[in-house]
């Protein structure tokens, strides 16, 4: 890991650059990169919202970078355009194959391409597995999760507890950096301090994956090695 990240706005451009490239699912030749005070926006245009979502997740992984802006729109080629009938069927398959979600649980819904998936399934993290099954589907522009999750049975110091035990045995994260809430609707908040993306999407996927958790709002801060 970095010990100091200081680059100036065109060193990190040409880093993220370098990673789109990098990347071998994203076209980088369709993707432009503007840098203000650390701050990445991506723009042009994906084939698909798998590759746009390739492209933000590449932008993390670049040391330095304070925020990301996504202007990317996502072009589908004439050859691949499905109905919105299409795509909603592709989805329900897909999500019939995820053995923890009930039969019958999701309704994926479909408008000029954008998918809604609305229902309610047993725990936070099967809200999270039917969204990445269905992220990868052609002619996708974009996902609304509405899932809802089942009251549980867990208390709130047990559901606390949970994630605090998941993050202290995680060779990932830092548990001390990072403070959890958790409120009356089951939602956990998350802050604090990590020193790359990969820790702070490391921390919502523990919080999301603990029993009876409904909502994660990250609000983690991302603040590089050597800014502490």
């Amino acid at each position: 890991m970095n010990t100091l990240v200081k680059k100036t706005d065109s060193e990190l451009k040409r880093d993220v650059l370098d990673e789109l490239k990098y990347e071998p699912s994203v076209n980088n030749t369709n993707i432009g990169v503007l840098v203000q005070d650390g701050t990445v926006t991506l723009n042009g245009y994906a084939n698909s919202y798998s590759e746009k979502w390739k492209a933000m997740a590449a932008t993390k992984r670049v040391a330095g970078v304070h925020g990301i802006a996504d202007d990317i729109i996502i072009k589908t080629p004439h050859s691949l355009l499905r109905t919105d009938g299409d795509i909603a069927a592709a989805a329900a398959n897909q999500i019939s194959w995820l053995t923890s979600v009930s039969s019958g649980a999701v309704l994926p819904l479909v408008s000029k391409g954008w998918l809604t998936l609305a229902g309610e399934v047993d725990e936070g993290y099967q809200k999270c597995a039917v969204e990445e099954a269905v992220q990868h589907l052609v002619d996708v522009k974009g996902i609304t999760n509405l899932l809802t999750v089942k009251k549980p049975a867990l208390s709130v110091a047990d559901i606390r507890d949970s994630i605090k035990n998941a993050f202290e045995r995680s060779g990932l994260l830092d548990a001390g950096k990072i403070e959890i809430e958790f409120d009356a609707n089951n939602k956990v908040t998350l802050r604090g301090h990590v020193t790359n993306y990969t820790e702070r999407d490391e921390a919502e996927r523990a919080a999301w994956a603990a029993g009876g958790v409904w909502s994660v709002d990250n609000q983690i801060e991302v603040t590089w090695a050597g800014a502490f």
